[in-house]
């Protein structure tokens, strides 16, 4: 019986280089993506005030509250009463005068575009600056 003869075979070698190279691309790219995943961009927030004791008394409701409805065909509502958008800004200015620590509210329809919205938002704020608010019905 004839044996064959072994010849010198080389164990097979791993190049070691191209893999360093991309084990060092694919740790770049984690990095990079956990440092601006990681980024916490600051939101700038008015917290309420602190609930008060049982020992103080609850402060009053508005009695006069001064809700501006603005229906999806043009019309303006003033406390459930149709006004004139320029008697409304008449009426606000006296409101915010009278009552100096109240604020007025708007109530859109859900159907009105948002820039309809903004833009008398923002006509009611050049009157009332931040004593007018946006408000949502639920």
């Amino acid at each position: 019986m004839r044996f064959r003869q072994q010849s010198d075979v080389k164990s097979p070698q791993v190049d070691l280089i191209p893999m360093l190279t991309v084990m060092m691309g694919v740790l770049a790219f984690f990095v990079v993506v956990t440092m601006t995943l990681g980024n916490e961009q600051l939101v700038e927030m008015k917290l309420p005030a602190p609930q008060p004791d049982a020992d103080q008394p609850q402060p009053t409701l508005t009695t006069e509250p001064f809700i501006v409805e603005l229906e999806a065909n043009g019309q303006v509502r003033l406390n459930n009463q149709p006004i004139d958008p320029d008697a409304l800004k008449g009426q606000l200015e006296a409101y915010l005068a009278r009552q100096s620590d109240h604020t007025a509210y708007l109530l859109p329809d859900q159907e009105l575009p948002y820039e309809e919205v903004m833009q008398f938002l923002g006509e009611m704020r050049a009157i009332g600056g931040d004593r007018v608010s946006l408000a949502i019905e639920e």
